[in-house]
């Protein structure tokens, strides 16, 4: 054990008790500041609740239920400690702990102030980050805030960036943040910023925006490392953290145990992102060819009326498919069924139209559909949003796609993709049993973003562009 420290120098009592618990560390891997990787852990916290959140407590009932989500802090902190000594204790001289913890905190404030509460202080969703010798190094105050009624929105934006010896720089944000521009997007300005921790109480929503999801799809899209500790109470719907990098994640989605769950993975401090399109060794195999002749209404594939005619490539039926509507997160999106063992779709809204080019190897009894929405989200949140997505349906029903179901048997290579008006894309993709995937290819081609993959491990639940356009929110 000797070598390896971690200190809460300052943990203050927390508002708002369902954001308690939620924390990330972040350990070295050896003294030599050229190590390739770093060791990162994190821990999904069932936090212990209050009877009756909206009740006023004393000072005494507060400090009792603070103490006692700290002892299972200090508890996961010890254990994510020791297993880093067991794996690398053949490398590692010493090792020293970052940790980053959630937690509210108040701030006096004088009548004159602009926003000012009534009883004289701010109340703010705070990350709290300690560096390895218990200094409190900084602090990030949530900015977009969700139904967070006992909390106030700061007066700015913090954008906070704390710097390691193991790692270099590393960006904060909390939850919500993850959706706008500020100051989840402002952060990766400075191009020194390779990881972002994030802590959330997130309640699941698919089929586009599960935890696991949104975050594998940040780090996949900016190519970071991110650290994402989701708070645990499944009857909340709240589950889901990760250690995300853009080629590879390590993740935790339990909506049946009422335990938390500890996270540990080496982490590469230069992540590496997907291979680029000219980069791409099998970028003339069959399938990519038929996507690209498509695209550009090459002369070996030509479209008319009815049929798609490509080259060395199977004629499909263009017919128009039936268009239909269904709601999906809230959002009254456009679809097609995908009906047929392999076949070209398109489908449009407003100013964005999508494509799915796929083959099946059998067809299955499940109902899929290519849906797209370009317009502004109102629900639970007002942001602007384009988006391509090949979903499962809930049944045999149209009305049925775009419901929260986490299992299928149907598998696909496909490629998907749109012209997208926004360079700001989450690519998602999830398979059955809440299982992340990593797309085989990305990027633009022809003022067109796609998605590509093949080889899925089980069956497909969503595979989505998810484009933010900020400056119309």
């Amino acid at each position: 054990m000797s070598g390896a420290s971690s200190q809460l120098a300052l943990f203050l009592c927390c508002c708002y008790v369902v954001a308690l618990g939620v924390h990330t560390v972040v350990h070295r891997v050896a003294e030599d500041h050229e190590a390739e990787y770093y060791t990162a852990a994190v821990y999904e916290h069932q936090s212990i609740l209050s009877p009756n959140p909206l009740a006023l407590v004393s000072r005494k009932q507060a400090l009792e239920l603070m103490n006692q989500n700290l002892d299972i802090y200090e508890q996961q902190v010890m254990t994510a400690a020791q297993k880093v000594l067991q794996r690398l204790s053949c490398m590692a001289i010493k090792g020293d702990m970052f940790l980053v913890a959630n937690l509210g905190t108040k701030q006096p404030c004088h009548s004159s102030d602009q926003g000012c509460p009534s009883d004289g202080r701010f109340q703010f969703n705070t990350n709290v980050v300690f560096s390895n010798n218990g200094t409190l190094v900084d602090r990030y105050r949530k900015y977009n805030l969700y139904f967070e009624a006992a909390f106030d929105t700061p007066p700015h934006v913090d954008h906070i960036i704390f710097d390691t010896p193991f790692a270099g720089k590393f960006g904060v944000f909390t939850c919500f943040d993850i959706l706008f521009f500020d100051p989840a997007i402002r952060l990766l300005r400075d191009s020194e910023v390779k990881h972002i921790v994030f802590t959330a109480a997130w309640m699941n929503q698919l089929p586009l925006l599960a935890a696991i999801q949104i975050q594998s799809a940040f780090a996949i899209a900016f190519g970071v490392n991110f650290l994402a500790a989701n708070i645990h109470h499944p009857f909340l719907g709240m589950t889901g953290s990760g250690i995300h990098t853009p080629l590879k994640s390590f993740w935790h989605h339990d909506m049946e145990n009422l335990t938390g769950h500890l996270i540990i993975a080496q982490v590469a401090k230069n992540p590496q992102g997907l291979i680029s399109i000219e980069n791409a060794p099998d970028k003339m195999d069959p399938s990519h060819r038929k996507f690209l002749e498509i695209l550009a209404g090459d002369p070996y594939c030509e479209k008319d009326s009815q049929e798609v005619h490509c080259d060395r490539a199977t004629t499909w039926n263009m017919n128009a498919p039936l268009t239909f509507h269904s709601e999906m997160m809230y959002d009254d999106f456009t679809l097609v069924p995908v009906e047929e063992k392999e076949g070209y779709l398109r489908v449009c809204s407003n100013g964005l139209c999508c494509h799915l080019l796929y083959q099946r190897p059998t067809l299955s009894k499940e109902l899929y559909a290519l849906g797209v929405f370009d317009d502004l989200h109102t629900v639970h949140g007002t942001y602007y949003v384009q988006v391509c997505a090949l979903v499962k349906c809930g049944g045999r029903g149209f009305d049925t796609c775009g419901q929260e179901i986490t299992e299928a048997t149907g598998v696909f290579e496909f490629h998907l993709w749109g012209n997208f008006s926004t360079s700001y894309i989450f690519p998602l993709l999830l398979t059955s049993g809440m299982t992340l995937e990593t797309p085989d290819q990305l990027g633009w081609e022809n003022d067109h973003y796609f998605l590509r993959k093949s080889r899925l491990s089980s069956g497909l639940v969503t595979a989505a562009l998810y484009g933010r356009l900020y400056e119309r929110d």
